[in-house]
């Protein structure tokens, strides 16, 4: 399969993705006027440590973002046990 040329890409995605980063924008915002503070919240850090990799444009961002939010590996994790 050949990918898709870079306007091809921005014609097809634009609208989606300016609709992800309004909503994006609404949560902050709301986050922001919320009662209380969460400055030292490492979720909110987290947040903005994924919006810096999405202005890296060196490539490879889903992937930093999604290792950004990912649990490390831990071999002595249980198994989930079927509820039936």
């Amino acid at each position: 399969m050949k990918p898709l040329t870079a306007k091809t890409a921005l014609d097809t995605f634009f609208l989606e993705t300016r609709c992800k980063i309004l909503d994006l924008a609404a949560i902050l915002d709301r986050i922001g006027r919320g009662a209380g503070q969460v400055d030292n919240d490492p979720r909110l850090e987290k947040i903005r440590q994924a919006l810096e990799i999405l202005q890296d444009e060196s490539g490879g961002r889903a992937e930093r973002v999604q290792q950004l939010f990912s649990i490390e590996y831990d071999a002595a994790w249980e198994k989930p046990k079927p509820r039936f």
